[in-house]
């Protein structure tokens, strides 16, 4: 056993029950926490997989209520984006007739007396039943996060206050409706909580179905792992340690109390120990139980149904069989109570189009579930994955081709779509969810949990909480409430007061002055010139932007060009008085990855990842409408992108000095904004535009800028580095300060993996020679800092907290300029400084990677 840790709270697993729970406690407690995930990929059941080098599947987030709930508001800080799926989203299908749910309770109603008129009155009796159940199954939940002493006393008037929460999903709506079509159409849909309805009790069906879905529905947009990068980011910013690859073999217990955990780190095989009195467990009420060895604490718990799920990527869009997003329900029968005993691929079916919900989608999927008995797989259990007869790969076959025949049945030819398809079992789960049994929703949602003691956020043993679905009820969202219960039991009241007022609040508001970061809609691509294209992006609703920027600012766009998106900076060349959209030029780069999907593979339409604005690279008119010192802006090729914005900037304001656009191309082919340029000469007396065509005037010199600048002049610079390089020191020599001298480079992804492969080799030499860290000292006395071999000086500095001047991070804005005063070290210098500049030892931070010991300063 290795040597002891010590944090304040533990969380096993990291599902969004765990997650809720360590943000809140991190948040409003003020505690240092520590999650631990067996899993390599945290998240729990919001991470996606990809597969053929394309296709991405959600593993348990299909769909979610519209409007999102303060819930997950609160958890994503109200960044949640999310597409409505079509009006009609559940589309039920029985044997001899179908039934479309569409958005709105009271439409949902009004449709069932339209469909079944004779039981009119007997719908609106059994909707107030449905709000009853649902208070009664929130007024237990809430309850059981409370102590033992007031939860044994509440339990008993919670029931009898709220006896259809108790009740049988199947004798409710037989006491409830005469026409067996009509009980049918309202007991379905109990996949979304897992539990048949004769073991469900009606307190969940009235919840999730008939209650948090009514309203409608929505996908995130970015897929459900678009949730989990935001929900961990926010996470890391409390303060909250995230360990992936973390097995918890057993919570210490020492005199009766938690005293800590005992954790093997799976990736290196090393044990140790954490100390704590607190552990959160995230991993249900089964293995929780399991790690204290109570596991016979749980026997009269009915057992829970796992899951078969199929994966399916197709080369064509569903949309050409009449779909439009919304999922399919296929019930064998009107009695859903015996479809338990039917054999896999023949019971309820539930089919979802994610790919058509998500405008960020680039290639089309889809996803069946069924519910079934753990029981049909228990032949192959125990064995390793590799090492599974073929007879467990025959059974995956012919369920897969079961369910198939039950999708062409219904949409003739969709087979032949079918580009990849891939069976996830009960044992599947097991293996990466960690459930027991494969059990999908944690434990059945019957009567008996909700009478059980250990079913609840609360154990017999102090410090030792549960959190996520075991907690509350099923799904993500579920789960989430769950963490909050933990939450609930937790925190001092006063924390908790706090706690949940800001939840009520719905989310909270971006910080005005940070970047915004979500999805846009690529509304328009324009060919400017053979090799540039101009890209526009509007919010997804169409509305107003989400963001304002100031002229010469950048965006940064992520690009899915691979499994994991790169990254890239791309300056904005529409007006900041343009609040409906923004626009970027991007010129095609030979065998560049981010320019080559650009141009070659992005359509209008698709839904893109952006943050911003970015950059230092700025001109803003201030008060005046005139000014006396002359504008210099020089461009070079696509360089003129951030330029265009200042002149539209100028321009709206009416900025009536002098402004002076050198801009240089290499052929007459490649000049850009030609028709934009000319309107704006009415609109900015003062302008004055020199075009050079380099193959036949030569290149932007001190003769062409001696007209133009000196002591008194603002200069805009942006092109290819050689000519960066040149032209600032030119500037120079015409007496222009090198203050006044905003300078911005392109960035290609060649420089960036040129940049990481250095790195790379920096760290295995420094590996090799046994040195674990560089120091970097300052001029002005400061303690020297740590710098691990193939980190940047400025990302060295970040991580301890030393302040540099900062912008892209990249070597595109020119902001974080230090001045390298004695040591070793690789760098690429970006065209960023003069050769006077680069003499002195001038240079970015960002892209300095020391290979030792540095002396910086600025």
């Amino acid at each position: 056993m290795g040597s002891d840790e010590e944090v304040d709270v533990v969380v096993i697993g990291s599902g969004m029950g765990g997650l809720a729970a360590a943000r809140s406690i991190a948040q409003f407690g003020g505690k240092r926490v520590l999650v631990l995930e067996q899993h390599y990929t945290l998240g729990g059941m919001t991470h996606e997989f990809s597969r053929a080098g394309r296709y991405r599947f959600g593993t348990g987030l299909h769909y979610v209520s519209a409007s999102a709930g303060p819930f997950l508001g609160f958890m994503t800080d109200g960044r949640a984006q999310l597409s409505p799926l079509p009006d009609e989203y559940d589309a039920l299908h029985f044997p001899g007739f179908d039934f479309a749910v569409p958005a709105g309770k009271e439409r949902f109603r009004e449709r069932l007396k339209e469909r079944f008129p004779a039981e009119s009155d007997a719908i609106d009796r059994f909707f107030r039943t449905t709000r009853w159940a649902m208070a009664g199954l929130t007024a237990r939940n809430v309850l059981a996060s409370f102590p033992d002493g007031v939860r044994k006393a509440g339990a008993p008037i919670v029931e009898r206050l709220f006896p259809s929460t108790f009740r049988l999903l199947r004798d409710q709506v037989a006491r409830s409706f005469r026409d067996p079509r009509l009980r049918a159409v309202l007991a379905a849909r109990w996949g979304l909580y897992g539990t048949p309805p004769a073991s469900s009790a009606f307190g969940y069906h009235g919840a999730v179905p008939l209650t948090f879905f009514m309203d409608g529905t929505a996908h995130p947009v970015g897929g459900p792992q678009e949730l989990n990068r935001v929900v961990l980011e926010i996470l890391r910013r409390y303060g909250v340690e995230l360990r992936p690859r973390q097995t918890v073999h057993e919570v210490l217990l020492e005199g009766g109390k938690v005293a800590g955990v005992d954790v093997e780190d799976t990736a290196t095989g090393r044990r140790y120990r954490v100390r704590t009195d607190t552990v959160v467990s995230a991993v249900g009420v089964r293995n929780t139980y399991a790690l204290i060895g109570k596991s016979h604490e749980l026997a009269d718990l009915p057992e829970e149904r796992s899951a078969v799920m199929l994966f399916l990527g197709l080369d064509r869009s569903p949309a050409e069989f009449g779909l439009r997003g919304e999922n399919h329900w296929f019930m064998p029968d009107l009695d859903e109570a015996d479809g338990v005993d039917r054999p896999p691929g023949e019971g309820t079916l539930y089919v979802s189009f994610a790919s058509l919900n998500n405008p960020a989608a680039r290639h089309h999927t889809v996803e069946l579930l069924e519910l079934v008995d753990p029981k049909v797989v228990d032949q192959w259990r125990g064995t390793p994955g590799a090492e599974r007869p073929d007879s467990y790969r025959k059974f995956k076959d012919e369920l897969t081709e079961r369910l198939l025949a039950r999708l062409e049945e219904r949409w003739p030819g969709f087979r032949e779509t079918i580009a990849f398809a891939e069976l996830a079992t009960p044992l599947s789960f097991e293996t990466y969810q960690r459930s027991v049994r494969g059990s999908f929703y944690g434990l059945a949602a019957t009567p008996q949990r909700l009478r059980s003691a250990r079913a609840g956020c609360r154990t017999p043993v102090r410090g030792l909480f549960v959190a996520g679905q075991d907690a509350w009820g099923s799904g993500v969202v579920g789960a989430l409430a769950g963490g909050l219960m933990v939450a609930n039991a937790v925190l001092k009241p006063r924390q908790l007061g706090t706690m949940w007022r800001v939840i009520r609040s719905g989310g909270i508001t971006r910080d005005a002055a940070g970047p915004w970061e979500g999805y846009l809609r690529v509304a328009r691509i324009e060919v400017l010139t053979p090799t540039v294209r101009r890209f526009r992006f509007e919010s997804l609703d169409g509305g107003t932007m989400p963001f304002s920027f100031v002229a010469g600012q950048c965006v940064k766009v992520d690009l899915p060009v691979a499994v994991e998106p790169i990254e890239r900076s791309y300056s904005i060349c529409s007006s900041p008085g343009e609040s409906g959209f923004v626009e970027i030029a991007v010129k095609h780069e030979p065998d560049g990855l981010g320019s080559g999907f650009l141009h070659q593979d992005l359509e209008a339409g698709l839904a893109m990842r952006v943050s911003g604005p970015h950059g230092e690279f700025t001109w803003e008119p201030g008060s005046a409408k005139g000014a006396a010192d002359p504008l210099l802006l020089i461009a070079g090729g696509v360089g003129i992108t951030p330029l265009m914005s200042v002149l539209l900037a100028a321009a709206d304001v009416g900025h009536t000095g002098r402004v002076v656009l050198l801009a240089s191309y290499r052929s007459e082919d490649e000049v850009l904004f030609g028709p934009e340029i000319e309107a704006l000469r009415s609109r900015l007396p003062g302008l004055e535009v020199s075009v050079f065509v380099t193959d036949r005037q030569g290149r932007i010199g001190y003769d062409e800028l001696l007209p133009h600048a000196g002591p008194s002049t603002r200069v805009h610079l942006c092109g290819p580095a050689p000519m960066m390089q040149d032209l600032i020191g030119r500037l120079a020599e015409l007496g222009v300060p090198r203050e006044a001298i905003r300078t911005e480079a392109f960035v290609s992804g060649r420089s960036r993996e040129t940049r990481r492969e250095k790195a790379h080799a920096i760290a295995v030499a420094a590996a090799a020679a046994g040195v674990t860290k560089f120091m970097i000292g300052t001029a002005v006395g400061a303690p020297a800092f740590p710098c691990s071999p193939g980190q940047s000086v400025l990302d060295a500095a970040n991580a301890v907290g030393v302040a540099l001047p900062q912008s892209c991070g990249e070597g595109a804005c020119g902001t974080c300029r230090v001045r390298v005063l004695c040591g070793a070290y690789e760098t690429d210098d970006r065209g960023m400084f003069s050769a006077d500049e680069l003499e002195a030892g001038w240079r970015l931070a960002c892209q300095t990677l020391p290979t030792g010991d540095l002396v910086i300063g600025q």
